[in-house]
């Protein structure tokens, strides 16, 4: 008794037919019909009842399909069991900071010798990412729903003021953003970040101010060295797990005072029965969905053993 012809046999009871079975298997119906005459044969069993009308599993043949399932199941897991990790495709975005380095540590001891590959994009994108399945998972920040997608909470990002180092106000413990009001504030184009321009500027108006338009683009390390610079005056903010990990002498980095600023982070995944979903699982595969929800445990282990906060640096 052979794998293919179990694998055979099944799609036949499937399909109650044979010419259907064939095109499910990509074979001519002829080589169908051949194995499942020799699994009869060696079986000294007739498996299905065929007439010109009709094709039906007998008696012999009903108790065989679930055994029949059961050890192409039993084959599958031996397969997986031996097979290289298939890992992980998630896409990140700048920010992340501490947060990616204790998150992949954590996975890597949960999971270890699954690969993870990190690719880069910008938020609409990571978000049509994980809708086509081009990556498996996604992280986000306090982003409108999208079809086809669901996000997993997992941790709020408090921001930090960016100041030049030389600069009165940079050596505060903590700030209130009024008390940036006078400085241009040079921050991402809203259509590149529209979560954390809309809420930098909302807070400001919240504040009592309208902010002071400054350079607007460029990368964040450009930012940086402009604010460094001095001179001209200007604010930015970053996340404060990215503040820890960046290295700019030149420029401070300071918390805002109570109740500060901070955006949702969570895990955009693909909703069960999206577009292009073909294969089994709640998202993916079996396989692929056991080691995204071993990475969603790990990003939730990560936040709450980390303190997030950050000190003036």
């Amino acid at each position: 008794m052979e794998l293919r012809q179990l694998s055979y046999f099944v799609t036949v009871a499937d399909e109650l037919h044979f010419g259907r079975a064939a095109e499910r298997l990509h074979i001519v119906q002829s080589a169908v019909s051949q194995q499942i005459r020799r699994l009869e044969r060696e079986l000294g069993a007739e498996l299905f009842d065929r007439s010109p009308r009709h094709v039906r599993l007998t008696g012999a043949g009903q108790r065989l399909l679930p055994e029949a399932r059961a050890v192409l199941a039993a084959a599958e897991r031996a397969r997986e069991a031996v097979a290289r990790p298939s890992g992980l495709r998630l896409a990140t975005s700048t920010g992340l900071g501490e947060h990616l380095d204790r998150v992949l540590a954590e996975f890597a001891a949960r999971a270890p010798g699954v690969p993870v590959e990190l690719v880069s994009a910008g938020a609409r994108e990571r978000l049509e990412q994980v809708v086509d399945g081009r990556v498996d998972a996604a992280f986000v920040r306090s982003c409108d729903p999208v079809p086809g997608v669901r996000i997993v909470p997992l941790w709020d990002d408090p921001l930090v003021a960016v100041l030049p180092a030389a600069h009165p106000l940079a050596a505060r413990p903590e700030l209130a953003l009024g008390e940036l009001a006078g400085l241009p504030l040079s921050i991402t184009p809203r259509r590149t970040n529209p979560a954390l321009v809309d809420l930098v500027v909302g807070a400001c108006h919240d504040a009592g101010f309208e902010p002071v338009p400054g350079p607007v683009g460029g990368s964040l390390q450009d930012r940086l060295a402009t604010i460094g610079a001095g001179v001209v005056p200007q604010w930015t903010v970053v996340y404060a797990s990215h503040a820890r990990v960046l290295h700019s002498p030149r420029v401070a980095f300071v918390p805002f005072g109570a109740p500060g600023l901070a955006l949702a982070t969570g895990l955009a995944v693909r909703a069960k029965g999206a577009v292009g979903e073909e294969r089994s699982g709640e998202w993916f595969g079996e396989r692929s969905a056991r080691e995204l929800g071993v990475f969603i445990e790990a990003c939730r282990a990560a936040s709450s053993a980390a303190p997030w906060g950050v000190r003036t640096l």
